[in-house]
């Protein structure tokens, strides 16, 4: 402003104030040389001299405009422009004209004392050219800046009343005649507001009237300047200068003059849109002020605004907003900016309302955008609408919509109980027209019209901000104790599955949206309805595999990301859920997204997996329990199935170990667990005997998909509990065994590792012997040879097993371990048999340790005895040492 220090050209602030068109921007800021600009002047002065004006003077006069910023007119250099103007036996170029004002004006600016004398000379020189040269001429340039140096010379202080005067009364007059002018061009509506703001900041009463009607009237005139929010802006912040003005000289009887002029009982011929940027102007600058002194100011301009937000509340509410008028839609625009841009400002519902449509209508248009596209899909004019939403987007409605948003939620926070309620309803419903339309408008757009759809999504990521901001300030002022319990789960739930339907459109993560989900899980958690009514707002199974307009799940991305805030949602209150709720709606939509090809959504499907069999409710726990072991079998199927390729690793076994932690001992779900990933890493690796035992293959190519499985198996072997052990290793064994000398030695070395660095003082022991013989009969014989001695009666090798039954799971392992007449042993010499007898041994030992654990009062099966072994007197095997040296492990 003027009393910061600095010079202002007012238009060019004016501009980079509105976030106009770089089109129209200020000058091009060259910087020339210096000897240039001394070159310049020189061949000025010449045409002076030589009393001739050719083509290379006026490019010369064009450079010295262009070096605007970095150019001094001094007292000199506008006496030679005004004598050169002066010249009656020279015809100057019409072109010329425009660039002797600008530098003139220039001088006007930047001298901080200039001439009087050359002042009145200048104004006799304007008062010719304007009156008697270009009369009846059109010249949209010349008339511009004659203005803006009209206006800036009568602002000058030191300036002669009678100059002033001459000033003011030609620029009024101009401004009468010839304002059709203005609107022949936008770029040269910054020139003529910057003049009348000049001029506003230093007439009298009867200038001041004539400048403020000519203001606010020209826009209601039929061959007027048109409006936008742009020329808004412009008034808004043209005010705003005048104000700061007028305070900085203490011209207090001219802000009472503008109070009552504009603010109070205006004309009638006044543009409402004028009126209501010029009262956000003078907000704005109370604002900027921090003074207490403008109250009256104050409550003029507020009154304004409410009366026009009060006026178009009642309007748009009669109608659908999908056919406003024209006039009433402009309207809300610039009461969206007006009050973006003017600060602080009262609360009143109506505007709080206004604000709420101008932003679901105005700036985020979506919903009437995706109407024209679905309502004639096979005839879109894609030039057309795509044009329209590049233009909006660069728009300046929608690049304040940060600033809108900001003021609408401080209007919402202040507004009454019932206004809130139309509020919320009004977002949240936008929110899911979003969602619905979006996807078909997506299915419609796919692969034809990409840019189309990428500028709508870019309406649409803003739309979702501005959601996360409101959804946030609910949080924090409509979540509370002190309200009515039941309308605080209410406002939760619907925050969630409004953001469920913007989800995918968030593109980074904000401290804003996770801080209100928080906030709106906190207040779910608290209510098993809550919950419930949560996760039945989730899309169901049959609405996400119908077809509809060719949809699918599985290449539905709006969709998609809609369910995985779900998944993300719903394990953080998965103890209040219901196992029947959890039955009907989650399960099948879980087990339907373990075979997306999206990760986080498989991954996400897993966790909820893990929730559900982790949590526990005394309620309805044998129900639970029974769902649990019900939905574990279906889970390893859907999970191996996809595995590797879609389902993700790291999720099914965390998956497997929630199974293996919270089911109960014994489980045959468990059991059922075990056995499929062991018939899974089977079924990944084959040996192929013509290429021979040391060449690792795959059906995959790939060694790691059955490596993870057999360290997954290694894992469980902390994990399982004593009766699915015996189980567990000897499948594990009967695999390993199986395996080539290189896959061998791979698990063998982690299962060293496991087993050395376990704690476990129960199990370790045993776990010690049985690697041992493991490590010793995969260091001896064949293959083949080693796995028919590891084979049980009613318990063949994996390779060699059919589908699998639950009974045979669900089969108590010890069944085949109980006696010693039961055991077969098929290896080929003394130091084979022991090791097999060891192994076997192991697993005999836990299993009695099993029966025993349960109660079982059955005799204790014997112990093993090694084939050919001596006993002594007692029965119990001398101590022999029938492991070579070599082959003992290392610990």
């Amino acid at each position: 402003m003027e009393n910061r220090g600095r010079v202002i050209f007012l238009e060019e602030w004016l501009v980079q104030n509105s976030v106009v068109d770089d089109s129209i921007r200020s000058r091009v800021a060259s910087s020339p040389s210096s000897r240039v600009i001394i070159r310049a002047w020189n061949d000025i002065r010449d045409a002076l001299k030589s009393q001739s004006f050719d083509h290379h003077h006026l490019q010369f006069l064009k450079i010295l405009c262009d070096s605007q910023s970095v150019l001094h007119v001094a007292d000199p250099h506008a006496k030679l422009l005004v004598s050169i103007l002066s010249l009656s036996d020279v015809s100057l170029p019409e072109e010329s004209y425009p660039l002797f004002f600008r530098l003139l004006y220039i001088w006007v600016r930047k001298s901080s004392r200039q001439s009087s004398l050359i002042i009145d000379s200048v104004v006799e020189v304007l008062t010719r050219l304007f009156s008697e040269r270009f009369k009846g001429r059109k010249n949209l340039l010349f008339f511009s800046e004659g203005i803006v140096l009209l206006g800036a010379i009568s602002f000058i202080p030191h300036v002669s009343e009678k100059s002033r005067t001459v000033c003011l009364e030609l620029l009024c007059k101009r401004l009468d005649e010839e304002y059709h002018l203005i609107g022949l061009s936008g770029g040269h509506m910054p020139y003529v507001l910057a003049g009348i703001g000049y001029a506003l900041s230093s007439s009298g009463k009867i200038y001041f009237v004539r400048l403020l009607d000519f203001l606010f009237e020209m826009w209601e005139k039929k061959d007027g300047p048109c409006v936008s929010v742009s020329n808004g802006l412009m008034i808004l912040h043209l005010i705003e200068w005048v104000l700061s003005n007028y305070v900085s000289s203490q011209a207090n009887d001219k802000v009472n003059l503008l109070q009552s002029e504009v603010l109070g009982c205006s004309k009638q011929s006044y543009s409402l849109f004028a009126l209501l940027m010029a009262a956000a102007g003078v907000l704005r600058f109370i604002n900027r002020s921090g003074s207490n002194g403008f109250m009256d100011l104050r409550k003029s301009a507020e009154k304004l605004i409410e009366t026009v937000a009060r006026q178009l509340v009642s309007r748009i509410r009669s109608v659908n907003y999908s056919v406003i008028e024209s006039k009433d839609s402009f309207l809300s625009q610039c009461l969206c900016v007006a009050t973006a841009r003017s600060g602080s400002i009262s609360n009143s519902a109506s505007l709080a309302l206004c604000l709420a449509f101008a932003l679901l209508g105005e700036v985020f248009p979506l919903r009437q955008i995706y109407e024209k596209i679905l309502a004639s899909p096979a005839h879109i004019n894609e030039g057309s609408l795509l044009s329209d939403v590049q233009q909006h987007l660069s728009s300046v409605s929608f690049k304040e919509a940060g600033a809108m948003t900001g003021a609408f939620c401080n209007q919402y926070i202040a507004a009454d109980a019932e206004s809130k309620n139309i509020i919320e309803d009004l977002i949240w419903e936008y929110c899911q027209d979003i969602y619905f339309k979006h996807r078909d408008v997506a299915l419609v757009l796919r692969d034809i019209k990409t840019q189309l759809l990428e500028d709508l999504e870019k309406i649409a990521e803003s739309a979702f901000l501005m959601v996360v901001l409101f959804a946030l300030a609910v949080a924090k002022y409509r979540l509370s104790p002190k309200l009515n319990p039941d309308a605080n789960l209410k406002i939760s739930v619907r925050i969630l599955v409004s953001f469920s339907c913007m989800e995918y459109f968030r593109r980074i993560r904000l401290p804003e949206y996770m801080e209100a989900i928080r906030t709106a899980v906190v207040s779910v958690q608290e209510s098993e309805s809550a919950c419930v009514a949560f996760v039945e707002s989730m899309p169901s199974y049959n609405d996400l595999t119908r077809l509809k307009l060719h949809h699918t799940w599985l290449t539905d991305d709006v969709q998609t990301a809609r369910i995985l805030f779900y998944m993300r949602v719903i394990p953080t209150c998965i103890e209040h859920i219901p196992t029947t709720v959890f039955r009907k709606v989650v399960a099948s939509t879980m087990f339907l997204y373990m075979g997306h090809t999206n990760v986080k959504v498989a991954r996400a499907s897993h966790s909820i997996f893990v929730a559900f069999i982790s949590s526990g409710k005394e309620s309805d726990q044998d129900d639970r329990s029974s769902l649990k072991e019900q939905l574990v079998f279906y889970y390893m199927q859907r999970s191996l199935e996809g595995y590797p390729g879609i389902t993700p690793f790291e999720g099914m076994a965390s998956g497997i170990a929630a199974v293996v932690k919270n089911l109960p001992a014994g489980s045959p779900s468990i059991f059922y667990s075990v056995h499929s990933i062991v018939e899974k890493a089977c079924s990944l690796f084959r040996v192929d005997d013509t290429e021979g035992a040391d060449l690792m293959k795959s059906k995959i190519g790939d060694w790691e998909p059955c490596q993870k499985l057999l360290e997954l198996l290694v894992r469980l072997l902390s994990v399982v509990d004593v009766q699915v052990l015996p189980s567990l290793m000897k499948q594990l064994a009967q695999v390993v065994v199986e395996l080539p000398k290189d896959g061998q030695n791979v698990i063998l070395s982690q299962l060293s590792q496991h087993v050395a660095e376990s704690d476990d003082v129960t199990r370790k022991p045993t776990l010690v012997s049985w690697l041992q013989s493991l490590s010793y009969l995969c260091s001896k014989g064949t293959n083949k040879t080693v796995t028919e001695g590891l084979q049980i009666e009613g318990c063949a090798a994996p390779m060699e097993r059919g589908p699998l039954s639950l009974n045979g799971i669900a089969r108590p392992i010890g069944t085949a371990l109980s006696t010693h007449t039961r055991t077969r042993y098929n290896l080929q010499n003394k130091e084979d048999a022991y090791a097999g007898w060891v192994l076997l041994n192991v697993l005999h030992s836990l299993n009695n340790n099993c029966n025993k654990g349960q109660g079982q009062a059955t005799e204790t099966s014997p112990a093993l005895l090694p084939p050919n072994a001596e006993t002594d007197a007692a029965g119990f095997v001398p101590k022999r040492d029938f492991f070579p040296a070599a082959s003992l492990m290392q610990w």
